[in-house]
């Protein structure tokens, strides 16, 4: 499915299911205008475009055909985007999303992605928030039933007519000074927070 008919896919969507968006931690933050690192999981990004386009959001993508086609579909939502990972191309995106947080936007960074591990954080958004100042906040989305993909991600799809739940959890600072160790607690922090907000929404949406 093409980035046209994707956008168009999701938008219809998400006019069948339920949604219940759990953002009183979000709202002094944004009165403030404060820049912002969102962190959600790979496979449960599929409906935040539509959910959140209207905010001066850049999102992080990679240099893959992949990355391109994702480009173009949050493109359909007005979203722009970084390209870049660890992989490919990460300090020119690095350099973006310092630039968007610098000049009070926020940004998106699927932190296990493009290709995983699932649920594990790599240390790139550990750097960012560092060099940035910009706290970190933990998003998960999650519904009550709905299909996983044969990816190394298992990629959800909520169902139509689902019940969804947004979820946002308590911002994260990352001292700018610190070693290797400080480095690594900050990850494992991040990581546990994520595991810790998507399980909880996880719990909402079923219940």
């Amino acid at each position: 499915m093409g980035p046209v008919a994707g956008a168009a896919a999701v938008r219809l969507l998400a006019r069948t299911l339920t949604i219940r968006r759990e953002e009183s931690s979000m709202e002094p933050l944004w009165s403030r205008g404060d820049p912002l690192v969102f962190a959600v999981w790979h496979s449960r990004v599929l409906l935040l475009p539509h959910l959140y386009h209207g905010r001066r959001l850049r999102v992080l993508v990679s240099r893959s055909r992949d990355g391109e086609l994702l480009a173009l579909f949050l493109a359909r939502f007005g979203l722009t985007t970084a390209r870049g990972s660890s992989s490919r191309g990460g300090a020119g995106a690095l350099r973006e999303l310092l630039r968007a947080l610098r000049e009070g936007g926020s940004v998106v960074v699927v932190p296990d992605g493009p290709k995983g591990p699932p649920e594990i954080v790599k240390p790139g958004i550990v750097t960012l928030a560092a060099l940035s100042g910009a706290a970190v906040v933990p998003l998960a989305v999650a519904a009550s039933s709905d299909w996983r993909m044969a990816s190394w991600d298992e990629f959800r799809i909520p169902r139509p007519f689902s019940r969804c739940v947004v979820r946002f959890g308590e911002p994260i600072r990352v001292a700018r000074q610190g070693g290797r160790e400080a480095q690594e607690a900050a990850r494992k922090e991040i990581e546990a927070a994520l595991r810790a907000v998507t399980w909880r929404a996880d719990e909402e949406a079923a219940a």
